[in-house]
């Protein structure tokens, strides 16, 4: 978990340190490549040199310094956070099976490697009812079933083997709730789609609406009655209130992002066990500012707010609200990080899906968004749990719906296949709860 004050791990650099089917070599950091290049370049001057030499060689010896000091402090900033406290995740603590000694672990820095078991992939899309056909690869014609059979391993603890039955009995009674975009919707179908292997009798797997899934509805509720589970989704692509625009607005604003309040539906993410949260890929000028859509904070239209600046403040009304709304001694809060796509070019009409994990660290990853949220996650001052997936996803280029959609004329080098990396992402919870939060959740 995050909390103030604690030191759990930092923010997984998108790097070669990871990858495929091994270790991977790290990337020398800025600052270490800085401090390098000085020891081998820069020397004090001999007994013999004249006092120009040596207030030359002072000079510049202080101006490298300087850039040391600089490159030092953006990579601290990027990857670490502030204030001496790390963008942590959802490690392993206090247990020498999980992890080496017992000792923290950052489960989001490992490596995709290839699964040997015979139990991959989790389950079927085509016999899951409530996996889109959309993001069911298979079915929409993808000859090739590598991409299947890779497994995220940390390098320094081993994630539990998922076992169906076993998450639905620690889930009994409890209610799960998604909150985010697409990308939450396609982990909230992997999530169910998981724990339906462990069912009796699909036929008590329902959506409580009788609804189907579609790209724009709001509300999405699966209730395993066997085991009084309810798994919601709640379509949230920007967390807050999406609003008319304001009387006597500019006529290129059509509607606003109201930044300070959260959307309306949030009354209905609270009692809940367990809550996680995204958002990122709908903020960009095409989906913003090329439709009309400005910020909004309480009166005041803010034209001239950037992208970043208005994610920023956005991320500090969710956490506010976290803070005063979620009960945290019954929910678990996770926030999931921006999921790197694939795309060719900057107008995403090339797309290639690969055959086979990329072995570096590749796509877009928004890594400013990564460094905002970090931020604003460090200076809360209640526990939450980052799904620090961004680097995870960077390595899986051969993991995308590629031209495998449906209909078949949509490209989509944003979105996963399922079965996929979704899954990957939810072991992750189901292991992070299996090893720190379920003692909390009893009863």
């Amino acid at each position: 978990m995050v909390s103030p004050g604690s030191n759990r791990g930092g923010l997984s650099r998108v790097s070669t340190r990871g990858g495929v089917a091994g270790p991977g070599s790290p990337r020398a950091s800025p600052a270490a490549t800085a401090f390098a290049a000085l020891r081998r370049r820069w020397r004090w001057a001999p007994p013999g040199s004249s006092t120009l030499e040596r207030a030359a060689r002072a000079f510049l010896l202080a101006s490298a310094a300087l850039v040391l000091s600089c490159a030092l402090y953006l990579y601290v900033l990027r990857y670490v956070g502030r204030g001496g406290r790390a963008f942590a995740a959802a490690g392993f603590v206090g247990d020498a099976v999980l992890g080496l000694g017992g000792e923290p672990c950052d489960v989001f820095d490992g490596a995709w490697v290839p699964d040997d078991t015979g139990l991959r992939p989790l389950y079927n899309s085509s016999g899951c009812p409530f996996a889109e056909r959309g993001f069911d690869c298979l079915a929409n014609g993808r000859n090739d079933t590598g991409y299947l059979k890779w497994r995220w391993k940390p390098r320094r603890c081993g994630v539990p083997r998922f076992a169906a039955r076993t998450a639905l009995e620690r889930l009994r009674g409890k209610r799960v709730v998604f909150v985010g975009d697409s990308m939450s919707r396609s982990q909230w179908e992997s999530f169910i789609c998981m724990l339906m292997a462990g069912v009796d009798d699909p036929r008590t797997v329902f959506e409580v609406n009788g609804n189907e899934i579609t790209k724009t509805i709001r509300h999405l509720a699966v209730r395993f009655a066997s085991h009084g589970l309810t798994v919601e989704f709640f379509r949230s692509v920007f967390l807050v209130q999406e609003h008319p625009a304001p009387r006597h607005a500019p006529k290129r604003v059509k509607s606003t992002l109201r930044l300070d309040r959260m959307d309306n539906f949030s009354r209905k993410w609270v009692n809940s066990d367990v809550l996680i949260f995204n958002t990122g890929h709908w903020w960009t000028p095409t989906k913003l500012f090329d439709t009309g859509c400005y910020f909004q904070a309480g009166r005041s239209l803010k034209l001239g707010t950037s992208i970043d600046a208005g994610f920023r403040m956005a991320l500090e009304t969710w956490a506010s609200w976290v803070q005063k709304r979620v009960d945290l001694n019954r929910t678990h809060v996770f926030f999931r990080t921006y999921e790197p796509s694939h795309w060719g070019d900057t107008s995403q009409k090339v797309c290639e899906v690969t055959e086979q994990p990329s072995s570096e660290a590749k796509g877009n990853d928004k890594s400013e968004f990564g460094a905002i949220l970090a931020d604003v996650v460090t200076n809360m001052k209640v526990p939450i749990t980052v799904l620090n997936v961004t680097l995870m996803g960077s390595f899986r280029s051969d993991a995308h719906v590629g031209t495998w959609s449906y209909p078949p004329t949509i490209l989509d080098c944003s979105h996963w296949c399922l079965p996929g990396v979704p899954d990957a992402w939810n072991e992750l919870v189901f292991s992070y709860l299996l090893t720190n939060g379920w003692r909390n959740m009893a009863g």
